[in-house]
């Protein structure tokens, strides 16, 4: 059996909140056209695989604002779970387990699910 770790709820909390940040930042990004500045549309097949793109007509003030503003967000959350003092109570592999252990920490697990291990 893996070992538990009893993780501070701030740093629970930190580490979700970062999950939902990133996991919105991913959906705006695909949803936004492929460049920031309008850029006419191209097809190249000279590399190694063909590149196709669409005109773009380039973000909104406000789309590059929301970006700047997840992006920001991110990392914040990034250096407060990986800075958080819980750490330093840690040492070697048992930090990298922790720390492992973390970024699935929001996750159902199978059990509980009525799935199988």
């Amino acid at each position: 059996m893996a070992t538990t770790y009893d993780f501070p709820s701030d740093l629970l909390a930190g580490q979700e909140e970062l999950h939902q940040v990133r996991a919105e930042l991913s959906a705006l990004l695909k949803r936004l056209p492929w460049s920031v500045v309008p850029l006419d549309g191209f097809s190249d097949d000279n590399g190694w695989r063909k590149v196709e793109r669409p005109a773009s007509p380039g973000w909104t003030a406000d789309e590059q604002a929301e970006v700047e503003k997840l992006r920001q967000r991110e990392h914040e959350l990034a250096v407060f779970v990986s800075t958080h003092r819980y750490w330093s109570e840690l040492a070697g592999s048992d930090r990298v387990a922790a720390r492992s252990q973390l970024k699935h920490a929001h996750e159902v697990p199978p059990e509980e699910t009525g799935g199988t291990p």
